[in-house]
């Protein structure tokens, strides 16, 4: 066995070659930004600590509240996105969970969970550009126009499924009654106003999220991490119901769905 004066000296800030400020572990000590993890386990909730672990400091009840609301959001779409057809999939063919729930996670790309950072970087950049004394409904204005010269769509608006997302009217509405509605927020609503008017585009769950996200103040660079973070339960539950329900070795299409356009056999 290790004696305690050794591990001191591994533990020397000299000898170490990783640096975190994030958790201290010492022999019969974890220390979390700052806290005892044995004072965190039971007084604060799974989404304080995810606050905590990634902004470094407990959140105030509200941000709490919200940062929760957004986490449950996130939780499920369905079998209708990637992530959860190849998790299930992938259970589909005997493989662990683990396996199967990572298989899910790696399916996040810029077409599938990707919009979450891409919405948060528009409003954060948005809300750089109104220190050049431009209000924010002419910012607005600008990078809708601009989005739509480039051709471009604006990420957090429109859904494949919804034409009206029913979960961002209510995360907008939570926002404002726990006071975290911010200049982030405020943006969003006003580039909702501009779609609708033109397009009849509304604000989807990437764009409210984004905005509420930025006004707690997460880099946008977080978006996809904290989506994760909410969509795990949700494909645990799918990869959970496809090995206890249905028979293995899914087929997604019947052969008569499946179509050779190649070359015919060569000589």
């Amino acid at each position: 066995m290790i004696s305690e004066n050794v591990l001191k000296d591994i533990f020397k800030p000299n000898n170490l070659k990783w640096r975190t400020a994030i958790t201290k572990v010492e022999p019969n000590r974890i220390l979390t930004r700052g806290y005892l993890q044995e004072k965190l386990i039971g007084n604060i909730s799974f989404a304080e600590m995810v606050y905590l672990l990634v902004k470094g400091e407990l959140p105030s009840k509200n941000e709490a509240k919200m940062l929760e609301s957004v986490l449950i959001s996130f939780c499920d779409h369905g079998v209708t996105p990637p992530s959860t057809q190849a998790a299930r999939l992938i259970a589909s063919a005997g493989s662990p969970l683990n396996t199967c729930i990572t298989g899910g996670l790696l399916a996040f790309g810029k077409n599938h969970a990707g919009a979450i950072e891409f919405s948060m970087e528009m409003l954060q950049e948005g809300i750089q550009r109104t220190r050049s004394d431009l209000d924010i409904d002419k910012i607005a204005q600008i990078m809708v126009a601009e989005s739509m010269k480039n051709q471009k769509k604006i990420p957090g608006f429109g859904h494949r499924y919804h034409t009206e997302d029913p979960r961002a009217p209510r995360l907008m509405e939570l926002a404002q009654k726990n006071k975290c509605f911010g200049r982030h927020c405020e943006l969003a609503l006003e580039i909702e106003n501009i779609l609708f008017e033109s397009k009849d585009i509304r604000m989807n769950i990437d764009g409210a999220n984004a905005g509420i996200l930025s006004d707690l103040g997460f880099d946008w660079r977080l978006g996809s991490g904290i989506f994760m973070i909410g969509r795990l339960p949700g494909l645990m539950a799918h990869v959970h119901e496809e090995i206890s329900r249905d028979p293995p070795f899914r087929k997604i299409f019947h052969n008569d769905e499946i179509y050779y356009d190649g070359e015919e056999e060569k000589l």
